[in-house]
């Protein structure tokens, strides 16, 4: 064993280091993973509200998008959580997310993380935040980056976020990338949650994927226009 200033550098081979990675407990590699499973997620669903359809880009369809999440959320009992940035001046949830039955909670911090402590408290059994909503750059970052220091894992749905600008919309999305954060499209994380064309829901599921998807703006991403990615 090697000394080098009184202290011991323990030094591991090839053979030991496929011994460490075949170890059980390598939490951070199971993590670094991202599955996604029903029992154990939740749908966060942010500040989709009257005052911000005319100034969030793609705001029509990034809802629309999010109302598909929730409406499989259901099938699959993933609970949902709803949150309204200060609806005295902000307005309501706009009735086409389809979020009948869930209660808004209102918050004026940027996170959704203070004003849901309580509800992620009482679910030990939880590990992966979907995130949908407004802005990317503002309440989602933030957001992102609170679960993630509580060690959950965070997949944003990429087509079901936006902000006023595509600029900061993209730009929100890799920051938040770089932090740890996944980011898949709507469908991914439904295929996901279903994982077996066997599941006693999936023929409803599949009619809901099978409507069309709408087109909002991310296109750009795979056409070399942006190069954060």
């Amino acid at each position: 064993m090697p000394v080098f200033g009184g202290h011991n550098i323990f030094v591991c081979g090839a053979e030991d280091r496929t011994q460490a990675a075949r170890m059980p407990g390598m939490a951070a590699a199971r993590t670094s993973l991202g599955r996604v499973l029903p029992g154990s997620s939740i749908l966060f669903l942010c500040d989709m509200q009257e005052r911000f359809r005319h100034s969030i880009v793609y705001f029509p369809q990034i809802v629309s998008v999010a109302a598909r999440m929730l409406r499989v959320a259901r099938l699959l009992q993933v609970p949902a959580l709803l949150t309204e940035q200060y609806p005295q001046g902000l307005g309501p949830t706009v009735p086409e997310l389809g979020a009948e039955g869930l209660q808004p909670v209102s918050k004026t911090c940027f996170s959704m993380v203070p004003t849901l402590q309580r509800e992620l408290d009482s679910r030990p059994q939880l590990q992966s935040v979907l995130l949908c909503g407004i802005e990317a750059q503002v309440c989602i970052l933030h957001t992102t980056l609170d679960l993630l220091e509580r060690g959950l894992q965070v997949h944003i749905v990429v087509d079901a976020c936006s902000s006023r600008s595509q600029v900061d919309r993209l730009t929100a999305l890799a920051r938040m990338r770089q932090s740890g954060a996944f980011l898949s499209t709507s469908e991914g994380l439904i295929m996901q949650l279903v994982r077996d064309a066997a599941h006693p829901k999936f023929r409803e599921i599949q009619k809901i994927i099978k409507e069309p998807v709408p087109d909002s703006g991310l296109l750009g991403l795979f056409q070399g226009q942006n190069p954060l990615f």
